[in-house]
């Protein structure tokens, strides 16, 4: 066996707790860290704005919703027959890793306890806690299908068994009940599986234990946050062990063939090459991000530069070339997988959710350990696009994957890939994995380090910490996501000291378009890398405003996405948007819509009919509908045979889509005359877009061009770079 890279010094210390860090992801103060992560308590999203609002929303809808339905679908009832030992007596129901819905659902609610639960909920919480306690093994295994279906499995088909992958869940819901305070009876379950996993899995070359990884990655980060929360280095040399064992030709994936088949190569499941060698992304999407969140928490826990810069390799392909503009992952059905580089179809995305809130993790951990701001803006991108608009407006209707573009007369009948948002799933991982995102969404938006603070996504809320010589208390106040403004109120500081206060300047923003005041007066700000800093000695009644012009955005795919090619996308600010059948012309077909590209787009507050208080901001195009005689499906003639017909175009924000009865919707718009220009513009790459070619078409100040007030006039679209 090939030894750890675990240095034993590492292994002989018990970590330093990030005290106030006690949300999701908390380094010890002896990891790897750029940033360091606020409080879940630090951090308090206001009411009447975007993101307080659907956290909100999912209090009061999404959890409660899921608790609902983890009891319908039979996801408790499957842990209710095995802890009263009839577990044989009946068939397991749903999908033979349920267990790790309910777990999931229990960690939303331990996360959301803070804000107070709903009666149902908190019934919930202690009712399943006690459940999982006696459906537990006297020795501490735990998994409702094995235990209920097939005892004498436990531990033979890591291939498609997960359980591990349900370990791990159960895990992250002990840490979050915890750190909370709200189901310390959990984490007494989940220490006594803990323990069995020590007893059943090699912690050592020649130990005789298990030497195996789980088919599906996910208890490698849960590890390392059982580690951060106990101090006990045994989960994190588990969790050193399960990287380093993955991709191993001695290190098997053993199947028992009743849970799945053998047509999905190692790949699929990320066994194909060891982590440290590995240079492309590949095989199940939300395996691949889970993986690789797992791999940043352990290399910054063991000071593995080494195994750090693996990950990040792992990010610079995936994306560079097999991203959506939505910040989605997974261009293949088959099997939920990444393809090749530049394989990114629109009609067949798969998208799914729970590799969005993958993706938001994954980079999450990676901004804290380096501070660049390319995964801060990645991590915007996926949440205001693909997570957003993975659930409705009234929070419980949910897309399992996030196409791109639904055709005219779309199939809803598969499941796989609907015209509108279910309510549950057969498998219901992503509904119950978007609340416990969203119950913690707040330790997500900014860091400290030792020289102040950084605000990464702006939001509108109150800020309670500590800062160099003493502690701060600030208001923020954003029209985030639809304006560029934020203001930010020093409201008490007992600081003596200078710190700095920071901003992140995103990618669609221009310095040329941003203006920044102190108390109302135009200060000089330090604009280091992709951030807006201005330090001081700050004091009660400062006040810093920065305010970005919004203009809208023509994107332009690289040439070898072919499936787009002579397309566009529309973005404004961080929100991608998109055409739906609802918004054209009577029988108008989406698939006819061809672009203006030598006319400006604009903004407006002119919103379409059935969108009012959810969409504050369209986007307005000319554009044609393709007007010409029915032809065949190949044809020697060329495109002149074809005619438009002009018509006015609407665009709305790709979260939106699918609340309206249409169904039909694109995101890339054919425009050949923007297209057929690419050869002759010059032009940036955006690094860590799958988009690598953007312009502006907008009024000059980027402004919004209210009902009736008309189109600018024709002018050629201004090019830009991207930063």
């Amino acid at each position: 066996m090939e030894a750890s890279h675990l240095a034993p010094p590492v292994l002989a210390r018990r970590p330093t707790p990030n005290v106030a860090g006690d949300g999701p992801v908390s380094p010890t103060g002896g990891a790897i860290a750029h940033f360091r992560p606020l409080g879940l308590r630090e951090v308090v999203l206001g009411e009447g704005c975007e993101l307080g609002d659907w956290q909100r929303r999912n209090s009061a809808r999404t959890l409660p919703h899921c608790v609902e339905q983890v009891r319908i679908s039979g996801g408790v009832r499957n842990l209710e027959r095995v802890a009263e030992g009839r577990g044989q007596n009946g068939p397991h129901e749903g999908m033979h890793f349920s267990d790790s819905d309910v777990y999931k659902v229990v960690e939303a609610a331990a996360w959301d306890s803070i804000r107070g639960l709903c009666g149902g909920v908190q019934e919930f919480g202690e009712e399943v806690s006690a459940l999982i306690a006696r459906a537990q093994r006297e020795d501490g295994y735990l998994n409702s299908w094995v235990q209920g279906q097939h005892p004498d499995l436990a531990w033979r088909d890591l291939r498609w068994g997960h359980e591990l992958y349900c370990a791990g869940h159960l895990l992250q819901a002990a840490v979050a009940g915890r750190r909370t305070g709200s189901r310390p009876d959990l984490f007494t379950v989940s220490s006594r599986f803990f323990e069995h996993l020590l007893e059943t899995f090699s912690m050592s070359d020649g130990d005789g234990r298990l030497v195996g990884v789980c088919g599906h990655p996910e208890v490698e980060t849960a590890l390392v946050e059982f580690y951060r929360l106990t101090g006990d280095v045994r989960a994190l040399q588990l969790a050193i062990r399960q990287v380093d064992f993955r991709g191993r030709a001695d290190v098997g994936l053993p199947t028992s063939g009743l849970l799945g088949d053998s047509r999905f190569p190692l790949s699929y499941f990320l066994h194909h090459a060891p982590v440290r060698e590995r240079a492309s992304a590949t095989g199940h999407a939300v395996r691949e991000l889970y993986l690789q969140a797992g791999v940043v928490d352990v290399a910054v826990e063991t000071h593995d530069h080494e195994l750090l810069r693996a990950s990040e390799t792992i990010w610079e392909d995936l994306f560079g070339s097999k991203t959506y503009v939505t910040g989605a992952h997974g261009s293949r059905h088959r099997d939920e997988s990444i393809g090749d580089a530049y394989e990114l179809p629109s009609d067949r995305a798969y998208g799914e959710t729970c590799a969005a809130i993958a993706s938001f993790q994954w980079n999450w951990r990676l901004l804290l350990a380096t501070g660049r701001a390319r995964y801060a803006e990645a991590m915007e991108r996926v949440l205001w696009n693909t997570i957003a608009g993975a659930v409705s407006r009234n929070g419980t209707g949910f897309f399992y994957s996030n196409a791109l573009h639904l055709r005219t007369g779309h199939d809803d009948a598969d499941e796989d890939s609907p015209n509108h948002r279910l309510g549950w799933y057969g498998c219901s991982c992503c509904p119950p994995n978007l609340a416990r995102l969203m119950a913690s969404i707040q330790a997500y938006l900014l860091t400290r380090d030792a020289s102040g603070l950084q605000v990464h996504m702006p939001f509108s809320g109150t800020v309670s910490t500590s800062v160099p010589g003493g502690a701060v208390e600030l208001t923020l106040q954003t029209g985030h996501p639809w304006s560029g403004d934020t203001d930010i109120e020093v409201t008490q500081c007992s600081s003596t000291e200078r710190w700095d206060l920071s901003l992140r300047f995103p990618d669609w923003a221009s310095k040329e378009g941003t203006r920044i005041a102190l108390n109302g007066e135009h200060v000089e700000a330090s604009w280091d890398g992709s951030y807006i800093t201005v330090s001081r000695h700050w004091r009660p009644g400062d006040r810093l405003q920065v305010s970005s012009s919004m203009p809208v955005l023509v994107l332009r795919p690289h040439w070898r996405v072919d499936a787009v090619r002579d397309c566009v996308a529309v973005q404004r600010g961080p929100l991608v948007h998109c055409l739906e059948a609802d918004d054209l012309g009577e029988g108008a077909v989406i698939e006819d819509v061809v672009l203006d590209g030598a006319r400006p787009l604009e903004a407006t507050y002119d919103v379409p009919a059935g969108l009012e208080g959810y969409v504050k901001v369209a986007v307005h195009a000319w554009g044609g509908q393709i007007d010409g005689p029915d032809r065949q499906l190949y044809a020697a003639e060329d495109e002149s045979s074809l005619s438009t017909k002009p018509s006015r175009l609407t665009f709305v924000p790709y979260f939106a889509r699918g609340n309206r009865v249409s169904t039909a919707m694109r995101v890339w718009v054919s425009a050949p005359s923007v297209a057929g220009s690419l050869g002759r513009r010059s032009v940036k790459t955006a690094p860590g877009s799958a988009s690598s070619r953007q312009h502006r078409a907008s009024t000059s100040d980027g402004g919004l061009k209210t009902a009736g007030s008309g189109m600018a006039p024709s002018a050629p679209i201004e090019q830009t770079g991207s930063s």
